[in-house]
């Protein structure tokens, strides 16, 4: 790789001041390596290099003067399809919605410009960020690029396939059940969901979050300052912080610590997963932490609820949808969501209230640790082409038992890489901490990640025979 694309946020931020090396130098480098990469991997959508030069040449000329926006001024950033950009439509990953240009930008898409970064591409989603796949009835099949013929999960399958192949060191995915800690843990990425409301987000839906997926704990850290800033659009979104978000070093030292292997329902953990996260537990023990076994939060009366909830909301939005649009969405989600038409109101609104019974077991199991720790994902992969990890629409879920009731917590958490299966494919660990303490999460994460090293070696472009 370029020795340029190893730099970290905080190291473009010192070169830039101390004028060894412009935006404009850094982005091109970030351009040639999409042009070798982006064939293979296809994690972009609305990719516009000419739009970037100018941005960064902006953001040069300010560097110059030493007038700097924020801590992203200069630096390449992609954002999820989902998050509207103003100018632009918002396809929503399916062929069935016509292609409006948004009236404005989303919070997140605001945030970013105001403090300069350099925003070349959105990334690539599935139909409606339904899955937790690459796959999509509009954009490109994103894949892998630890192994082209993998799935690099989903729902932000573009920006975590955009991440491991090294397009710059910030990509934010959006998350409603694990759409940034999946794709994170299967490429190897460190992927943070904070708590609900710390980054707003429009539209708003019950559980949906977003956050930064980037190859270190520091990159998404100093990312936070920026897309924090609360935003009067969604409603949850948390008053102004002070916080200071590099503040990453912590003794774990008599931390209580739970390690959950068991999700409770769903596809059964591979024992090279479980092996990876044990180790990681093993970590935390000898830098002093208390890690005791804790049994799971979720139930399957809780997981069907909910999806018997998302089937009934989803079909609510496309069922007066001209026919011949609504034949457009990927067959696999369009079978889910007729499911749907079966759900009376009443059932809706039980399925919708197991996500309060998600949260109170949540709560009950951080009455007695500090954090927890489990997999982010059962399986060490699943191929590029399959929609989710059973590829069977009538079990669509089974994959994020682990994941899904921090949403409906609205605790941060977050994906760290905790090693690599026999096949070479990343292994992601969990880190949970307790609502609100978004920074415990950070530096639980960052200190696993000075024990370990981090991964030091990135998948390269496939070269021609």
């Amino acid at each position: 790789m370029n020795d340029l694309l190893k730099l970290t946020i905080r190291e473009l931020r010192g070169l830039y001041a101390a004028r060894k090396l412009s935006p404009s130098e850094y982005w091109l480098a970030v351009e040639d390596r999409i042009a070798a990469f982006e064939p293979h991997v296809q994690a972009l959508y609305l990719y516009d290099p000419d739009s970037a030069r100018v941005q960064a040449a902006a953001s040069g000329e300010r560097w110059m003067k030493g007038e700097a926006l924020g801590p992203l001024d200069g630096v390449p950033v992609t954002l999820k399809e989902l998050i509207a950009t103003k100018g632009q439509p918002v396809p929503l990953g399916t062929a069935a919605v016509e292609l409006v240009p948004a009236v404005e930008d989303a919070p997140i898409a605001a945030r970013c410009r105001e403090d300069g970064a350099v925003i070349f591409a959105k990334t690539t989603c599935p139909d409606y960020g339904m899955l937790s796949s690459g796959l999509s009835s509009f954009h490109h099949l994103s894949r892998n690029p630890w192994d082209l013929t993998q799935n690099p999960g989903g729902s932000s399958a573009g920006a975590a396939a955009a991440g491991a192949a090294g397009f710059g060191p910030l990509h934010i995915g959006t998350d409603i059940g694990g759409s940034v800690r999946l794709p994170a843990g299967w490429t190897g990425l460190f992927g943070f969901k904070p708590s609900q409301g710390r980054i707003p987000v429009d539209p708003y839906y019950v559980g949906r979050c977003a956050g930064p997926m980037t190859r270190t704990v520091e990159d998404a850290a100093m990312s936070m300052a920026t897309l924090s800033r609360p935003d009067w659009r969604d409603g949850t979104s948390l008053p102004p912080n002070a916080f200071d978000w590099l503040d990453l070093q912590i003794d774990v030292k008599g931390m209580k610590i739970g390690l959950m292997l068991d999700a409770g329902i769903g596809l059964a953990v591979d024992e090279e997963v479980r092996d990876a996260v044990v180790a990681a537990a093993k970590c935390f023990e000898e830098a002093g932490a208390i890690v005791v076994p804790v049994e799971p939060v979720i139930t399957r009366a809780m997981l069907d609820g909910l999806d018997n909830f998302w089937r009934a909301r989803f079909w609510g939005d496309i069922e007066k949808m001209p026919e011949v649009r609504r034949a457009l969405i990927l067959p696999y989600i369009y079978q889910w969501a007729e499911g749907g038409t079966y759900i009376s109101g009443v059932e809706a609104v039980r399925g919708f209230n197991q996500t309060i019974e998600m949260r109170k077991s949540a709560g009950k199991l951080f009455s007695t640790v500090d954090a927890v720790i489990s997999p982010i994902n059962p399986i060490v992969s699943y191929p590029a082409e399959w929609a989710s990890p059973t590829n069977n629409p009538a079990l669509p879920f089974e994959h994020i038992a682990f994941t899904v009731p921090w949403n409906m917590s609205e605790q941060p958490a977050s994906s760290i890489n905790c090693g690599f299966s026999r096949s070479g494919m990343p292994i992601g660990l969990q880190i949970v901490g307790p609502r609100f303490d978004d920074l415990l999460v950070l530096k639980l994460s960052r200190a696993f990640e000075e024990w370990t090293g981090g991964i030091s070696r990135w998948p390269e472009p496939p070269t021609a025979n």
